[in-house]
Order: C-alpha cells, then sequence, then structure tokens
C-alpha cells in the first residue's frame, strides 16, 4: 500500500505551532549564516524542551552529527 504524503503532511506540518516553529528554525539558520546541505545545524545549548529559548545567547552552530548525539540532555 502506497503511502499517503498528504495526509502525513497534514498530522505533521500543518498545525499553527508547527509553522511558527519551523519559521524560528528557519530564521535562526539565516541569522547563523547556514545554508541547506551544509551540514550543520543551530544547537541550542539549553534545549527548548527544558525551557531554553530561540534567543542568540542560547544558539550555536555544530556539525549535523554532534547535535543529533547531544539530544535533549
Amino acid at each position: 500500500m502506497p503511502r499517503n504524503y498528504k495526509k502525513e503532511y497534514a498530522r505533521d506540518h500543518a498545525s499553527p505551532k508547527d509553522k511558527k516553529d519551523r519559521a524560528a528554525r528557519n530564521k535562526a539558520r539565516k541569522d547563523n549564516g547556514l545554508k541547506k546541505g551544509d551540514g550543520k545545524e543551530v544547537d541550542h545549548k539549553k534545549p527548548l524542551s527544558k525551557g531554553g529559548s530561540y534567543g542568540a545567547s542560547n544558539q550555536r552552530v555544530v556539525k549535523r552529527s554532534t547535535n543529533r548525539k547531544k539530544g535533549a540532555k
């Protein structure tokens, strides 16, 4: 049975909160001079899930593998 991509998109990306979060991520990448495919990500020193903010003082640029390994610690 083929995947229903429209249903997945509606479930995962269409809510106002998801759109706001995606816009914040895109702004953080732009503000830190990152481009698509560069292998880097914006890391939050204090994770958003633990009360961190999108502020510049809570962000740093790291390699994608480093950020994924760190998780929400």
